[in-house]
């Protein structure tokens, strides 16, 4: 197809060797890719078609404490992808090591609090103002702030949206924490220390005294706080005081091994919390007199479940009867008709250029001298097995087959006016499309006879310095804690919204 570039406008520029590109043409890329500086240029935009195939990775991807931003927690089953159910697991460490809890310390109570990413605009509040709060019988008010926890799989499980969340004593030694962790690790676990029905929803809790208003009580804020058994504390931590076990952190992970967070049901949803948040509370009583009278405070001592502590989530598979699981079964290296992509350690897709595609642009480079303009992977959502309206992914990790750096058009382009390595468009319809720049990496290989690399792309997002704007590295993204799932168009002649490179060049 014949496009008309239009005189450049933009003052700025970024050069790929003797190539310019410049803000002019919207057919391009947002930042109007052009490869000469001059008043007018003949455009041609072509597509061709791509080889795509799926990419087994055997559900399996690094879930240890430096890949995990957020853990995951829950379940959620679907019959294209099947079952993906994911636990947390992490060390305990003390605040504080040989404590002294004083005379005669009896444990009232013990929880452990996680703190999910929650839907901060919808907020629903309950005040008791007749509430007695039980520490000597105090009139009170009591309100709780309630809001629903961000979701990714079904809202409700037979109009009902519960978990049941357990927490079970680790039964085997963690090691340290720099040791990398993949999520199919099996950890053993015995006693179970506490469990809570799950609504769904995270709370604030604040109490107040009706006499003066003075602050009672409260939660942190969103908090899911899930009870614990007071006798394990008692006879684990208060008896074990003045011993070696609670001497310090090495003697410690050794004799509290950890804790495993799960819940119960195999299908529901997914959520997220942050895991250097999460801690284990211990209400306790002591004596302490006051004026000859023995007044036993409450007091708390604080277990960190969070920083420098070996933790993982630990993700699990049934792909019994699904289309995934056939389709992993029989990958075609020539192409796949579907692709299917699936977070948390869920399968890939590799795309790969022809032979033919890109002996064809080096002749027009060499006897007509084109220059390329812009160079993107467009990739459809497939509507006939993947139309529901769970969220799609919005970003895709994407780089060249065993890279150790970024793709090219990242390392050139990142911090260039309106450059997005991956764009997408009608995400919440069916098909929603993506559009992939690998301009500079096609340009590498027509131009500089680079080599012709596979493709990788799975579900996931490079994180960013929120300061700098600019990616940490390679392996640093989300990947282990990404839920998205999504079934794309491969190689398939047939379907107008095949895997595609769609391509513009110029010549003067």
């Amino acid at each position: 197809m014949k496009i008309n570039i239009n005189k450049i406008y933009s003052a700025s520029a970024i050069v790929f060797g003797s190539v310019f590109l410049l803000n002019c043409e919207p057919n391009a890329d947002s930042l109007g890719e052009q490869f000469f500086a001059d008043s007018m240029v003949q455009g041609e935009q072509k597509s061709y078609g791509l080889i795509a195939n799926n990419l087994n990775n055997n559900d399996t991807v690094r879930v240890d404490a430096t890949r995990l931003q957020y853990a995951s927690l829950g379940a959620f089953d679907e019959p294209v992808f099947g079952m993906q159910k994911s636990s947390f697991v992490t060390q305990v460490r003390m605040d504080a090591y040989n404590p002294d809890f004083g005379t005669n310390a009896v444990v009232d109570s013990a929880v452990l609090v996680l703190k999910p990413l929650y839907a901060s605009d919808s907020l629903t509040t309950t005040t008791d103002e007749n509430y007695i709060y039980p520490e000597g019988n105090i009139p009170a008010k009591k309100v709780v702030e309630s809001y629903p926890v961000q979701k990714y799989g079904k809202t409700k499980i037979g109009g009902k949206t519960l978990f049941n969340i357990k927490v079970h004593e680790v039964s085997e030694f963690l090691y340290g924490n720099a040791d990398p962790i993949y999520s199919n690790k099996i950890v053993a676990y015995n006693t179970l220390l506490g469990s809570k029905v799950f609504d769904g929803q995270v709370n604030t809790v604040k109490i107040t005294k009706d006499s003066d208003a003075s602050a009672l009580w409260s939660s942190t804020v969103g908090s899911l706080r899930i009870p614990l058994d007071a006798s394990f504390f008692q006879s684990k931590i208060i008896a074990k005081k003045g011993s070696q076990e609670l001497s310090d952190a090495s003697n410690f992970i050794r004799y509290f091994q950890g804790v495993r967070v799960s819940v119960d049901e195999n299908d529901g949803y997914m959520m997220k919390f942050t895991p250097t948040d999460a801690q284990i509370v211990m209400y306790y009583k002591y004596d302490k007199l006051e004026n000859g009278v023995n007044t036993r405070p409450q007091k708390t001592f604080n277990f960190n479940l969070g920083t420098g502590n070996t933790q993982f989530s630990q993700i699990q598979y049934n792909r019994n009867s699904t289309m995934v699981a056939t389709a992993m079964g029989n990958i075609n290296p020539n192409g796949d008709s579907k692709l299917f992509l699936q977070g948390m350690g869920g399968p890939g897709a590799v795309l790969k250029i022809p032979a033919a595609t890109i002996a064809e642009l080096k002749a027009k480079y060499q006897n007509e001298k084109i220059g390329i303009i812009t160079a993107k992977i467009r990739l459809y959502s497939d509507v006939t097995v993947w139309n529901n309206k769970y969220a799609k992914p919005t970003d895709f990790l994407f780089n060249t087959k065993n890279a150790t750096s970024f793709i090219s058009d990242i390392n050139t382009l990142t911090g260039a006016p309106g450059f997005q390595l991956i764009k997408y468009y009608d995400i919440d319809k069916n098909p929603a499309y993506y559009d992939i720049t690998i301009t500079k990496s096609l340009k590498d290989i027509v131009e500089k006879e680079e080599a012709n690399s596979d493709f990788v792309i799975n579900i996931g997002s490079y994180l960013k310095n929120s300061q700098t704007g600019n990616f940490f590295g390679l392996n640093y993204h989300d990947r282990a804690y990404k839920p998205n799932r999504i079934v794309l168009v491969g190689t398939d002649a047939n379907n107008a919204n095949r895997a595609q490179l769609n391509v513009i060049y110029g010549k003067k």
